[in-house]
C-alpha cells in the first residue's frame, strides 16, 4: 500500500512558481521510489492556493498512514502550528521537518552565486521569506554559515518579512563597508513568487534565481520524510 504524502506549500499566485512547486512534488515522488518507497502524494497549501492543508488531511483514507511533508525552507507559523493542527487532526499523520537547514542547499546558493560572476568586492545577502521565531531564524543564520565556507566570504542576512533586518536594509548596510564593489542578494526561496519580487526591488547589483529547479531540493524533502519514518535510504 503507498504511504499517503501531503507535500504541503504555501501557495503562490505567480504561474512560474506553481510550476516549479507542481515540479517538486513529482521530483519528490519519483526519488522516494527510487529510495525503495512506494508513495501517494497529495498537494495542499497553508496560503493563497486550494486545495487547504487541513482538507486534504481530513480527507485522507481513515485508518492509513500518511506524512505531512512542508514544501517549506524554515521552521515557522506555517510548519509549527498549520501543519501541527492538521497533524494531531488526524489519528496516524506525522510531520516531516522543513526542507532546511541543509549543507546541500547553501552549496545550490554558491553555484547560483557563480552564474552572477560573483567577484572581489562583492558582498552578498542571504535573503529568505522570513519568520517571527527564533528557531527558524537561528536556521537561515546556518544556511547563511555555510554559503560562506562555501564561497570565501562574509554573507550577511536579510528578509521578506516578519524578522530583522529586512532585505532592504541588509542591502544598504551591506554597500556601506568599505571596499563593497556590489550587493548580490542570494534568494534562499524555492520558487518565484511575491518574495522574490521583493528582492527585485531591494536595490542589489544582481539577485540570483530560486532553488528550484534543482534536483537537491527533492532530495532534502525525501531525507525529510525518511526522517519523519525514522527510516535511513
Amino acid at each position: 500500500m503507498p504511504l499517503h504524502v501531503v507535500a504541503c506549500a504555501h501557495g503562490t499566485d505567480d504561474p512560474a512558481g506553481r510550476l516549479l512547486i507542481d515540479g517538486l512534488r513529482a521530483a519528490s515522488a519519483a526519488e522516494a521510489g527510487r529510495r525503495g518507497l512506494e508513495v501517494r502524494v497529495h498537494e495542499a497549501y497553508v496560503d493563497v492556493q486550494q486545495p487547504a492543508l487541513d482538507g486534504v488531511v481530513a480527507g485522507l483514507p481513515a485508518g492509513e498512514p500518511a506524512v505531512v511533508v512542508p514544501l517549506l525552507l524554515s521552521t515557522g507559523f506555517h510548519t509549527q502550528v498549520d501543519i501541527r493542527a492538521a497533524v494531531d487532526s488526524r489519528p496516524g499523520t506525522r510531520a516531516a521537518a522543513a526542507i532546511g537547514p541543509d549543507r546541500r542547499l547553501a552549496a545550490v546558493l554558491a553555484e547560483r552565486l557563480t552564474g552572477a560572476d560573483i567577484g572581489d568586492g562583492d558582498h552578498v545577502v542571504l535573503a529568505s521569506a522570513g519568520t517571527r521565531m527564533d528557531r527558524g531564524i537561528q536556521e537561515v543564520a546556518q544556511v547563511a554559515g555555510w554559503l560562506s565556507e562555501e564561497i570565501g566570504r562574509p554573507v550577511t542576512l536579510g528578509f521578506g518579512a516578519a524578522a530583522e533586518p529586512r532585505i532592504g536594509a541588509a542591502v544598504e548596510a551591506a554597500r556601506a563597508v568599505p571596499g563593497c564593489r556590489r550587493v548580490l542578494i542570494a534568494s534562499y526561496l524555492l520558487a518565484p513568487g511575491h518574495f522574490h519580487s521583493v528582492l527585485g526591488r531591494a536595490g542589489a547589483d544582481a539577485v540570483t534565481a530560486p532553488l528550484l529547479p534543482s534536483p537537491i531540493v527533492a532530495e532534502c524533502v525525501v531525507d525529510r520524510l525518511f526522517g519523519a519514518l525514522h527510516m535511513t535510504r
